[in-house]
């Protein structure tokens, strides 16, 4: 998927164009693509995205979604790949079996694809999958719109890692995931540490932290110059990049309640899901609290998707949610 969008914006703004699929779609998005890089904080970019929530919200269940086993049950990993939705299934019992369904715009829920061993789900420049598989205990990437499978990164200091759990990819391909212990029964082996992770270009993997207990949802600032990671210690923390490299973490919100998944609109505003607390939390740039989502089971994790970008995608328990907003944002 070619893109002339700078390269200072993240793969999450780069690759909308094709997972919306439309002209119009990708002109808006090429030109909010733009406005992030060179005004981001403008009036012209406020415009160009949209007004950001606000207050207390709530989002209602997609019917079609219905559970397809037995026993607990997740739902994970939304991602918005051309007209359709994609997230993870997968039952959390014994080895965590998981396949990947698909929400089409016409509403109707199929398997994409079974035994995926899958959580978190994003999408590459090229408009392929990738999947953060604790069944593999790796990063897989399948290729759209068929189904083979390619590893991403399988090790670390040569042992394979404990169950990647979500990913954020870099404009220029580079990715990060988490690697908590969550599903490290999948299958033998693991890390000494639950850690967060960089692969470079050329496939190397490197340890951007590993002082923290079971860090989970991973995300880009719209710049690309800040990682966000939140963990079992309550807290989101910013990792500063420069020249392609997170630094030290620092606190940016504090006392978040069971941290999961994350994503962010085109304003740069972080959306973290609350997995017991049955929310969607909004905070500024800065870290203001903007608004809340509220569901009616756990949650895992969001995404912006639709015709428009502008429709919010949340997973949960044995569930998926969607709303309307007034603003883009990421599609993972």
């Amino acid at each position: 998927m070619a893109s002339t969008v700078p390269s200072r914006s993240t793969s999450r703004f780069v690759t909308r164009p094709a997972a919306l699929g439309t002209a119009l779609a990708a002109a808006l998005t090429t030109a909010l693509a733009t406005a992030l890089a060179i005004l981001p904080a403008g009036p012209a970019l406020a415009a160009a995205c949209g007004k950001a929530p606000s207050g207390e919200l709530a989002a209602q269940r997609v019917a079609a979604a219905q559970p397809t086993r037995t026993g607990p049950q997740l739902y994970e990993g939304p991602v918005w790949i051309k007209d359709a939705l994609y997230f993870s299934d997968f039952g959390h019992t014994g080895d965590f079996p998981s396949r990947i369904r698909k929400l089409a715009a016409d509403g109707t829920v199929s398997t994409f694809l079974d035994d995926s061993g899958s959580n978190g789900l994003a999408v590459d420049a090229q408009g392929n999958l990738v999947a953060a598989t604790h069944k593999y205990k790796a990063l897989s990437r399948y290729a759209m719109p068929g189904k083979a499978r390619s590893a991403v990164a399988e090790r670390y200091a040569g042992n394979v890692f404990n169950s990647p759990n979500d990913i954020a990819i870099a404009a220029d391909g580079t990715l990060y995931f988490t690697d908590p212990d969550y599903q490290k029964a999948a299958a033998p082996g693991g890390q000494p540490v639950t850690g967060i992770y960089r692969v470079g270009t050329d496939g190397k993997v490197t340890l951007v932290d590993g002082t923290r207990r079971n860090p989970n949802g991973i995300a880009l600032s719209p710049a690309g110059d800040l990682l966000y990671v939140n963990a079992g210690d309550g807290e989101v923390k910013a990792y500063p990049i420069g020249n392609g490299v997170p630094g030290a973490g620092r606190t940016f919100i504090k006392g978040i309640d069971g941290g999961d998944g994350m994503t962010l609109d085109c304003h740069g505003n972080l959306y973290v899901t609350e997995h017991g607390a049955r929310r969607v939390r909004v905070f500024s740039r800065q870290g203001k609290e903007l608004a809340t989502i509220r569901v009616d089971a756990n949650v895992t994790n969001a995404a912006f998707g639709g015709a428009d970008g502008r429709t919010l995608f949340i997973t949960g328990d044995r569930a998926l949610w969607r709303i309307a907003l007034d603003v883009t944002g990421q599609p993972y």
